[in-house]
């Protein structure tokens, strides 16, 4: 089972098959399982369930060609390139699939099964159970505040911050509108959680009305 599945003389049509039904039928089940604690769109999940054959199949091909390597090398680094970065969670599912699917494409299909199941189920585990499940972490909230240009921003809201939050740090300044205005970005946290509104409507005040948001902060959401 764990045996490769190729043999030196070369790869024939039935053993591609093989190796394509058990990369398509464990990718899948690996998506589904993934699908429980990974907060993403159908489109992603969909990638992650074809990755493993994708990757199994450009290494079957490839085969120890090294022309055809270095062509698939930058064929894959043109298309990271052009794709957005994900959040920790799709990021490891994505490397998981590629890694199983090396495997298939290998021959190694027992290999390939046990990477994407036991990971997947390892995975569910981990999210379940009450580690590294800080609860004053979520607490923290993101803080997007736009000004118009000419305000100064360095201390024009510390006022108001030292009367609503516990503590806050700042986690970048970005210009928007056509360079008309910036958006501030806090990593804060509430003495009164219940003052919300109030702390919102005086930073109002000080910013001219535009845009305010407080959202749940999370390391990968921080993306001005």
């Amino acid at each position: 089972m764990f045996d490769s599945i190729y043999s030196s003389a070369g790869v024939t049509v039935a053993q591609f098959f093989f190796m394509a039904l058990a990369a398509l039928v464990s990718g899948f089940a690996y998506a589904w399982v993934m699908s429980f604690r990974v907060r993403a769109a159908k489109r992603f999940f969909i990638v992650v369930s074809l990755i493993p054959f994708i990757v199994a199949a450009v290494i079957t091909f490839v085969n120890g060609n090294i022309g055809a390597g270095v062509a698939i090398g930058g064929a894959f680094a043109l298309i990271r390139f052009r794709s957005a970065q994900g959040s920790s969670d799709e990021i490891a599912a994505i490397l998981i699939a590629m890694g199983a699917g090396i495997a298939f494409g290998m021959g190694y299909l027992g290999y390939g099964v046990v990477i994407l199941l036991a990971l997947a189920a390892l995975t569910f585990l981990l999210s379940m159970l009450p580690v590294f499940d800080h609860k004053s972490m979520s607490r923290d909230k993101l803080l997007r505040i736009t000004i118009p240009e000419a305000l100064e921003y360095h201390d024009v809201f510390d006022d108001i911050f030292a009367h609503y939050l516990q503590n806050h740090e700042s986690v970048g300044v970005k210009t928007t509108g056509m360079g008309s205005m910036y958006r501030l970005s806090f990593r804060i946290r509430m003495k009164d959680p219940t003052e919300e509104k109030a702390f919102i409507d005086e930073l109002r005040t000080r910013n001219g009305n535009l845009e305010i948001a407080l959202l749940p902060y999370a390391e990968e959401q921080n993306q001005l």
